[in-house]
Order: C-alpha cells, then sequence, then structure tokens
C-alpha cells in the first residue's frame, strides 16, 4: 500500500475521498492538512509547509477550492510528490499547463481527475456512440446549490466557477464518451444581481449538442443527458451511473466513482505517467469568454 496526504478537509473530502481511501487496497491515508477538518485517527497538520517538511509521504491528493490549489500544487511537485488534483484541475488553464510542465521536469505524475468520469454507465455510453451519428445530443444538468455547497460563498467568487462547478462534471461526460470534438458556439449564462460566477447556463455546441445548467433546482434533483442517434438513443442518468439505450436500462454495475479515482491514481503512479486532460475546462472557459451575460435575482443561501 502507498502513503497519501489529503489537503483539504471539507464536504467533498468527507463525503468522497475518506471513504474511497479507508476502503482502498492501494492506499493507506497517513496524514491530513486542513484550516479545521480532521479524520478519526489520522495525523492532522494545519501547515502544509511544515508537513512537507516533515514527511516523506510521497502523494498528495489536493481537495481545496480551485484558487488556492496551485500554490499547493506547486510546492508538492517541488519536494518531488505525486499529485491528484479534484476536479476542476485549477482556476485557470494557464496554471495547469504550468503544473504540468513542473510535474514532467520533477519526474513526478500528476493527475487531472473527473470523478464523474468514473460513473458506471459512463464507459458503456462511449462504447455505443462510437460506431454512431449523433443527430442531436442535449445535457440536463440541474441541482440546489444550497444542498451541496451549503453556505460555500467561495463558489460564487471568481474562480469559484459558479453553476459549472457542477456542470463541468457534465462537460466531462460528454468529453469523454463523444466520438469526436465539438465547440461553442453561443451561451447564455444569469449572473446573480450580486454574484461575480454564474448560477445557470445554457449552452449551444456543434454537432447538435446542447446543455441547460441551472443551481437553482429543488426536490429532485437532475442529472442526465440524452443522445438520439442514427440507430437508437442513449440515455445517461443519475449523473451517468445509470445508462438507458433505446429506454431498457443496462446493467452497468455499481457506481464506484471516487473509489475509480483513485484506483486510477495508484496505476499512474505505479506506471509514472501523468493524465492531465483539459478538454472539460476548455469548454468552461469558452463559455465565460463567449456567453451572453444576463442579471437575474440575486442570491443568497
Amino acid at each position: 500500500m502507498v502513503d497519501i496526504c489529503l489537503v483539504g478537509i471539507g464536504k467533498i473530502a468527507q463525503d468522497q475521498h475518506v471513504p474511497a481511501l479507508s476502503a482502498s487496497e492501494d492506499w493507506t491515508l497517513v496524514a491530513t492538512v486542513s484550516r479545521a477538518g480532521s479524520v478519526d485517527g489520522v495525523p492532522a497538520f494545519t501547515d502544509f509547509d511544515a508537513f512537507l517538511a516533515g514527511s516523506d509521504c510521497p502523494v498528495i491528493s489536493l481537495c481545496l477550492p480551485p484558487v488556492p490549489r496551485f500554490d499547493y500544487a506547486a510546492k508538492a511537485i517541488a519536494a518531488g510528490r505525486h499529485v491528484m488534483l479534484e476536479k476542476p484541475p485549477g482556476a485557470t488553464l494557464a496554471e495547469v499547463h504550468a503544473l504540468q510542465a513542473m510535474a514532467d521536469k520533477a519526474g513526478v505524475v500528476l493527475f487531472a481527475s473527473w470523478h464523474s468520469r468514473m460513473a458506471a454507465g459512463v464507459a458503456g455510453a462511449k462504447a455505443f456512440l462510437a460506431d454512431k451519428t449523433i443527430e442531436s445530443l442535449h445535457i440536463t444538468w440541474r441541482e440546489d446549490v444550497r444542498k451541496w455547497h451549503p453556505g460555500q460563498e467561495w463558489v460564487f467568487e471568481p474562480g469559484g466557477m459558479g453553476v459549472f462547478d457542477p456542470g463541468i462534471n457534465a462537460l466531462s461526460i460528454l468529453t469523454e464518451i463523444l466520438p469526436g470534438p465539438v465547440f461553442l458556439r453561443e451561451a447564455t449564462l444569469d449572473f446573480p444581481e450580486n454574484r461575480d460566477t454564474p448560477i445557470a447556463a445554457d449552452l449551444t455546441f456543434s454537432g447538435g449538442v446542447t446543455a441547460d445548467f441551472d443551481w437553482r433546482q429543488t426536490g429532485p434533483q437532475t442529472w442526465g443527458m440524452k443522445a438520439v442517434t442514427d440507430a437508437g438513443v442513449m440515455e445517461l442518468a443519475d449523473g451517468g451511473a445509470t445508462l438507458l439505450l433505446d429506454g431498457v436500462r443496462q446493467d452497468v454495475g455499481p457506481n464506484r466513482e471516487y473509489p475509480a479515482l483513485y484506483d486510477r491514481m495508484a496505476a499512474l503512479v505505479q506506471q509514472g505517467v501523468s493524465d492531465v486532460d483539459l478538454s472539460p475546462m476548455v469548454h468552461v472557459a469558452d463559455a465565460l469568454t463567449l456567453g451572453r451575460r444576463n442579471t437575474v435575482a440575486a442570491f443568497e443561501f
């Protein structure tokens, strides 16, 4: 088993990363670094520099918000540690390219992880679409920000990405399952009058692909996409965990997104290769560049 340190013990770390590591046969969680959070029975640090100076732990998993993540990743790489980045991998494309160059020079592994790509139905959807002509594909990704990011003001601050924080999950699936690339043609973004990032977005891509993201949905949450092809209809639901072909639910096995991410990281470390695919983040950057801005009612948690 390989020692790993988890940095940033917030909601996503407690809900997903810690259980995945606890159940893994590849990893031993030997330390955490966080201003406030901790994991029972695991040595906790509040200062990352102090941790790096006093530990030879070879792998760092960063679960911090995107904006501070670059500095932590750069320090870890400089200290010769392999680094796994929670999605999105950074606040900007340029900084992730810089991290990749640093990792290559240092001879360490950098993994820009996309957990939704590991959802149980994604591989089957990719296989189905591989030899099909797609006539249309629509994404509906709507959830309640108050449920998933309670009181987390950073999601509406510059670099927080707003509704693209969950929307990038859909884009990570899209860029995984399509047999060829698409590009954004137009976008409409709804910005609350008191916020710096959008709360909703309508996107139109080439190739008949459209998307509807909204962070204001209460009640049942909607994470799905539907592709109409020349040889049938493919639907993904439940964030990619459920796959239907022509309305028939497929047997895709258990959904294990975060355990699968750590399986992938273990393989990358063993092989000594990095995996830094930024295609989902490119679409977000394009939307924020190309999008028409609408001002909507103020939002408060």
